[in-house]
């Protein structure tokens, strides 16, 4: 699934778009696309995982789920996995095996901008209230939890764990202090890392356990588990990252 940075990513590559009239709307998501024709794309808001096209009277919300995907001003996968394509005069935008949906303006004054750990409107002090509020989750599910740390996903999740030393099934309520601090900080941080890996082709190089076998530090074999209500893969070292 891809996380917050590589929706800003997107986001920016659909920028070229914004201001710029509609001329032909299709695919086989489940609402009429004949409305969106004719109408000017206002701004591209990003909330985590989720993408808003906003215009006048309505805006499409794009989620890309596990597997979604886009390109710019080409079609590049068949008719059966588009679920939106919009045409304007000057190129166009196409968005494959994903959800899209039809939501009211309105819908976005209800977002908590200030949960998405990109965002300028991040807000780490209501995070950690958020976090007090739930002492018996899990680490692995509080990252995961976008209502938290909106656009935060599994890479992030596996990474920032092993970067502050804590295991993926230790319990918010156990944290000393200063962990929760530090949970909150790398959230933000790597995502930012991520976001600029990304953009540099080289993000992969800069895992240090998220699908690896061993530990970078101590060179011990890492647990690879399903950890926490989601059931996500979890990769730590029992040496270097405590349980709490």
């Amino acid at each position: 699934m891809p996380e917050g940075p590589s929706i800003l990513i997107m986001k920016e590559s659909l920028q070229e778009f914004t201001g710029k009239k509609i001329t032909e709307a299709r695919g086989n998501a489940k609402f009429e696309k004949e409305p969106l024709v004719g109408k000017i794309l206002l701004e591209i808001k990003t909330f985590g995982k989720q993408t808003y096209l906003v215009f006048d009277t309505i805006s499409v919300r794009i989620h890309l789920l596990m597997f979604g995907s886009y390109s710019i001003n080409e079609q590049t996968k068949p008719d059966k996995s588009l679920r939106l394509a919009l045409r304007f005069k000057t190129g166009g935008m196409y968005f494959y095996t994903c959800s899209v949906k039809i939501v009211d303006p309105e819908f976005l004054n209800t977002i908590d901008w200030e949960a998405d750990v990109m965002s300028n409107e991040w807000n780490p002090r209501k995070a950690e209230k958020k976090l007090k509020t739930n002492p018996q989750m899990m680490v692995c599910d509080a990252l995961m939890n976008q209502d938290i740390f909106s656009g935060v996903g599994n890479i992030i999740k596996n990474e920032v764990l092993f970067r502050i030393g804590v295991q993926p099934e230790s319990l918010i309520g156990n944290l000393p202090p200063k962990k929760l601090k530090e949970l909150i900080q790398e959230a933000r941080n790597y995502s930012f890392e991520f976001l600029k890996w990304k953009k540099e082709f080289t993000l992969k190089k800069h895992w240090q356990v998220h699908t690896k076998s061993t530990c970078p530090k101590c060179g011990l074999k890492l647990i690879k588990k399903q950890t926490g209500l989601g059931k996500r893969r979890s990769f730590y070292c029992e040496k270097d990252q405590k349980l709490y």
